[in-house]
This record gives structure tokens, C-alpha cells and sequence, in this order.
């Protein structure tokens, strides 16, 4: 814990926690209302629409901006104060990010009516929100490339103040649509609230206006394209494939059990993403620059099972108290009509708290760029969540799908735990034993 404790005093991005906590709390608030407001205007039927738009949404988003997200955040600290390697840095991002978010806003925009069919079925008529996402899109990818910049050049005050207003800006344009438009308004709300952030994102980078020169075709670079390559496959097929994924298993439950009991499910996992935002904030603060600068076994191991046994126990508190005050919770983020959701706790806790456990150690992957551990073990993780939750939603309906979760992380972590069992219970190389006189 003193360790801890000691990294966040002399960490620079940590500084800023006590601001970043702020953020965090106005997105779980954010969420809440949002939640509310579609529970009271909408209902279950409503809530399972939004969320097969968000899931598509959110693989849309990937694929515009090519997952440069955190490769461009690390050549651009690393290249900050070279003119000429940082122009090709944001050059070879830039155009790259700007035609794939062209061609698939294109097709997006052509294809809006197919897009429908496959997201609602052809009872519903959505493609107008379609082509508005499509029109939008560009506008998330220009965002994305600017907070890339800001975080680069180590501006984590602008990004986490950008975020503050941004969720507010969003949650009050989200809840005037849901108000005036019901579910109409709430799908609208979704293609274009994050989109808007560009504009919030604008003043803060006024500062930043001499980088736009240095940004030029002639500077895009081929040897930085394949540098991007390995954090953008990474990076693309979690945020393409899982998404994909969550969206036919919700469908899955819309054509083999109901619309409505489809919209339990995402109301469920919604409460699940809230609650795990602490977490994975603290995770990605924490873990994922910690496992960087380590290079011994013995610092991983020690790593680890500090935050098991500092971390876990508070987390596994939480989710004990959830359980017990999971009819409030309903009640209070809900509506009566999601009644039904509260026996989808248990399952969904249980598997949380397993993915917590998982992802700690995983995230050595992303830390020492393990890149065909991460390729293969996410492709596990997401058929073995398809098939498991096809088979489980025929045997229990909708509670099959969060026993399905629970299945995938048991199994996610011992195939985890079997990569990494060396490191984390192997008899350490003797360069790096315990001094026993220390």
C-alpha cells in the first residue's frame, strides 16, 4: 500500500486524481439520469434499441479512428520536441484516421435503411438516425485525434475539465431529446452527444494552433504507419469485436425470449459499467503504467497481488452491498417496470468481480505489447461468451445471459492464470530471490 501510495504523490497523471474523480462521478451521475430518463420515457423495449445503437455505434468509432488513440499519445510525448518526427507522427495519424472515417461515414450514410433492418428489424424505421451518426462521426474521430495531442503534451487538466463539460453538455441534450422525442430522442442522443465534444474541445486546443502547419501529406510516414500497426489491431478488435458481440447476444434475446426482457439485460449491464468505472480508472492510472516500467518478475508478482490485497477486498465489499440494496438500486436508477432485473444481479456481480481479477493481470499484454497473448485470449473470451450465452438464454431466458458472463471470466481467468502461472507462483530466478538478510 506504501508503494501505492508513494506512486500516486510522484506520478504527474495522478496528481490530477482528485479532478479525474470528479469527472468520474458526474459519468456514473450522467449515466444514472440517463438511465432514469429512458426508464420512465421509453421502457425495457426502448432500452434494448438504444443499447444494440451504442454497440454499433461504439465499433463505428473504433474503426473511424483506427485505434491510434495510444499509440498517437505515446509518439507524441516521445517526439513532442521534434518538429520533424512530431509532424510525421500527426501526419501519418491524421490522414489516416481522415479516410477511414470518410469511407465509413459513407457507407454508413448509403447503407443507413440495411444498417436499420440489422440494428431494430424492419418494423422500425431509424435510418435518419443513421445518416445523422454518419454525419457526426467525423467529428468523434477529430476529437479522439485532439485529446490524443493534449495527452501527449501531458495537458490532463484541459482533457479531464473538456470531459466535465462535456458529459454535462451531453446529459442535457440527451435528456431534452428523451423528453421531447422519447425513444426517437434517446437514439438521436446517442449518434451525436459524444461528437459534440469536438466543440467543447475546440477552446482547448486554442493554444495548440501552431501544430497545424507541421500537419501535411508530404510528411505522412510509412515506417509510423506500421509503428501504429500493433496498438491499432490491439485496440481495434476489442473495441470492434465486443461491441459486435453484445449486439447479437441482445438480439439473440430479442428474437428467443422478448424485446422488453432485452432491455433488462442492458439495464443491467449499464448498472454493471457504472460501477466498474472506478476500477477501470483506477486500473488505467495505475496498472497499465506501473506493468510498463517494471521489467522483473518479482515486481509484477509483487504488483498483483498488492492490488488483490488492497483493492479486492474494498471492490468485493461493494458488490456484497450492491447485492443487498439491488431492489433500491432498481428502483431508484430504474423504474418499477424493471422489476424483473434484480435476479440478474447475482450472476452479473459474480462475473464482475471475476473479470476484475482477470483484467489486473491481463493488462501485462497491453503493458509489454504481448500481442498474439492478447489476440488469442480476447478471441476466447468473445466466442466463448457467444456460445455460452446462446446456450445459457435457451435453458434460463434472459438470465442465462449473465450466467453466460459469469462462465466466460472463470474461464478467461484460468486461461489466464495458466500464461502467467510462472510469473505469479514460479520459483523466482536467483537474481531476482528475496535478500534473506534485508
Amino acid at each position: 500500500m506504501k508503494r501505492f501510495l508513494n506512486y500516486i504523490n510522484n506520478n504527474v497523471l495522478l496528481r490530477v486524481a482528485s479532478l479525474n474523480s470528479v469527472s468520474v462521478f458526474i459519468r456514473i451521475l450522467a449515466g444514472f439520469l440517463t438511465s432514469k430518463a429512458i426508464a420512465v420515457f421509453v421502457g425495457a423495449e426502448g432500452m434494448a434499441l438504444v443499447g444494440n445503437l451504442r454497440n454499433f455505434l461504439s465499433s463505428m468509432q473504433s474503426i473511424s479512428t483506427l485505434g491510434l488513440y495510444n499509440g498517437l499519445v505515446k509518439y507524441v510525448a516521445e517526439f513532442k520536441n521534434n518538429t520533424k518526427e512530431l509532424s510525421k507522427v500527426l501526419s501519418t495519424a491524421f490522414y489516416a484516421g481522415f479516410i477511414a472515417t470518410v469511407l465509413i461515414s459513407f457507407w454508413c450514410y448509403f447503407n443507413a435503411d440495411a444498417i436499420n433492418n440489422y440494428l431494430f428489424s424492419s418494423s422500425y424505421n431509424y435510418g435518419y438516425v443513421i445518416r445523422i451518426l454518419s454525419l457526426v462521426l467525423p467529428f468523434y474521430a477529430l476529437n479522439m485525434f485532439t485529446f490524443s495531442i493534449l495527452n501527449g503534451f501531458s495537458k490532463f487538466r484541459i482533457i479531464i475539465v473538456i470531459n466535465i463539460i462535456g458529459q454535462v453538455l451531453g446529459l442535457s441534450i440527451t435528456l431534452f431529446l428523451i423528453w421531447q422525442r422519447k425513444v426517437d430522442g434517446a437514439l438521436i442522443s446517442v449518434a451525436i452527444t459524444e461528437s459534440l465534444i469536438f466543440l467543447i474541445t475546440l477552446v482547448g486546443i486554442a493554444n495548440q494552433r501552431s501544430l497545424l502547419p507541421i500537419v501535411r501529406v508530404k510528411s505522412i510516414s510509412l515506417n509510423f504507419l506500421k509503428r501504429y500497426s500493433s496498438y491499432s489491431v490491439m485496440a481495434l478488435f476489442s473495441a470492434i469485436i465486443l461491441p459486435l458481440v453484445a449486439l447479437e447476444v441482445r438480439s439473440y434475446i430479442i428474437d428467443h425470449v422478448g424485446l422488453k426482457e432485452a432491455g433488462f439485460w442492458e439495464a443491467m449491464t449499464r448498472i454493471s459499467k457504472y460501477y466498474l468505472m472506478f476500477i477501470s480508472t483506477l486500473l488505467s492510472l495505475y496498472i497499465l503504467p506501473r506493468f510498463s516500467e517494471i521489467d522483473t518478475i518479482k515486481e509484477f508478482r509483487q504488483e498483483v497481488f498488492n492490488f488483490y490485497k488492497t483493492i479486492l477486498p474494498i471492490f468485493g465489499f461493494i458488490l456484497v452491498v450492491i447485492y443487498l440494496l439491488r431492489s433500491v438500486i432498481v428502483s431508484v436508477v430504474l423504474s418499477q417496470e424493471f422489476k424483473p432485473v434484480e435476479s440478474l444481479f447475482l450472476w452479473q456481480l459474480l462475473g464482475d468481480f471475476i473479470k476484475v481479477l482477470s483484467t489486473v493481470i491481463a493488462y501485462q499484454f497491453l503493458a509489454k505489447k504481448m500481442f498474439w497473448h492478447y489476440i488469442i485470449t480476447e478471441a476466447f473470451s468473445v466466442l466463448i461468451l457467444y456460445v455460452s450465452s446462446v446456450y445459457f438464454i435457451d435453458l434460463f431466458g434472459v438470465e442465462g445471459a449473465v450466467i453466460a458472463h459469469f462462465v466466460n471470466y472463470v474461464l478467461y481467468f484460468a486461461v489466464i492464470l495458466l500464461i502467467f502461472y510462472s510469473s505469479l507462483f514460479g520459483v523466482l530466478p536467483d537474481n531476482e530471490q528475496e535478500d534473506p538478510n534485508s
